[in-house]
């Protein structure tokens, strides 16, 4: 979904952390007194800066000179700024292994992680994880086994589990389901699990009632600005970054977003809604044009844009004036509940999405679902 060959990053590892400052002196406090929960579960709109907020605190976690800030200039927070901190283990889904030894499983999830953080360090801004990638089985049993390791430094360990609604365990292991359960459960003394996910209703109730939860809620226009003008080479125009900062409803990852693919997905959406509202027909016939094989990616991005441009009607239903376009067909409602309940059948399609379920289909019990609520 992202285009980080459109954009020229700077030659530093972590970007400064933008917003959030109640929930970062909440956090920061609780870390002084030793009142840290020891897992917490970060939630929020994708793009908003939950892993960014999670590496924050394991700076703050670890900071040699403890404040309400790391110092920045320690050597913990140092190695925790270049993502090379022995005590700090950041997960991120990844492809799944190829081997099918499970010891050769584990092995291969490391490498691939390796891989992916050693990206993270060449592109610190928000990078869109491989569509396929999630955290299997083998993801579990090492993040279990670095978890019985004591601290290389003898301070805390942290472990972050990024995009946890990837989790394949919840489904295809329930031994490995058990044991991450019991790892929140019952963490290691001294250590500290932060999960963060955009869809926290795809985790299992138990996991949720694990962890302690925490929303961020979404940044200012002046706070997305600002991040942009001092981190994107060239600096955009005037009227480019206008547009950005607009459709970027206060997400960072958002605002990164290729133009060209955002609206394209914009575009499907508003497409799709045409045929909704045209008749059986015509939902049926653009349901058979969807590629079978696109259950991700495109597809889904279609269906976030989908439920953004319902949301906004809904908004315009209340007497807000709508932050992006809106078909006129969706102008007329004065009553917000038909376009929440769509709002609904499609976070209901995103998740089976996520599933591998045809998107044929899909889209075809969509419309139908779609026609009725409209």
């Amino acid at each position: 979904m992202f285009s980080p060959a459109l954009l020229t990053f700077k030659p530093v590892t972590l970007t400064p952390f933008v917003g959030h400052e109640a929930i970062r002196r909440r956090l920061a406090q609780a870390a002084a007194v030793g009142k840290l929960p020891q897992v917490l579960l970060l939630t929020g709109t994708p793009g908003v800066g939950k892993q960014r907020l999670a590496l924050w605190l394991a700076q703050v976690a670890l900071c040699q000179q403890p404040s309400l800030e790391p110092c920045g200039s320690c050597r913990s927070c140092r190695l925790v700024g270049m993502l090379s901190h022995p005590d700090l283990h950041w997960f991120v889904p990844v492809p799944r292994p190829k081997v099918s030894d499970p010891d050769k499983q584990i092995e291969e999830a490391a490498q691939l992680l390796a891989q992916a953080l050693e990206e993270r360090r060449n592109q610190p801004l928000y990078i869109e994880n491989d569509a396929m990638a999630s955290h299997g089985i083998a993801t579990v049993r090492l993040l279990q086994r670095r978890a019985g390791l004591t601290s290389v430094e003898g301070g805390r360990r942290i472990f972050i589990l990024g995009d946890a609604e990837r989790l394949v365990v919840q489904e295809a292991s329930q031994e490995a389901a058990n044991a991450l359960l019991k790892l929140l459960e019952e963490p290691p003394a001294g250590s500290l699990l932060i999960l963060t996910t955009a869809e926290p209703r795809r985790l299992l109730p138990t996991i949720r009632s694990r962890s302690m939860a925490l929303r961020l809620g979404r940044l200012t226009d002046a706070e997305v600005r600002a991040f942009l003008e001092a981190n994107l080479r060239p600096v955009p125009r005037a009227e480019e970054l206008d547009r950005r900062v607009a459709a970027a409803e206060g997400s960072i990852g958002r605002a990164l977003a290729s133009g060209e693919e955002t609206s394209k997905a914009q575009q499907a959406a508003e497409q799709l809604l045409d045929a909704v509202l045209a008749g059986p027909g015509a939902s049926l016939e653009r349901a058979l044009r969807q590629p079978h094989w696109a259950a991700r990616g495109e597809f889904t991005a279609m269906l976030d844009a989908l439920s953004e441009t319902l949301g906004e009607a809904a908004r315009g239903t209340l007497g807000h004036e709508p932050r992006r376009r809106v078909p006129a067909s969706l102008l007329r409602y004065q009553d917000p509940a038909p376009l929440l309940q769509a709002i609904d059948h499609v976070a209901d399609a995103r998740e089976a999405a996520a599933g591998n379920v045809n998107p044929q289909l899909l889209l075809a019990v969509l419309g139908a679902e779609l026609a009725a609520a409209l």
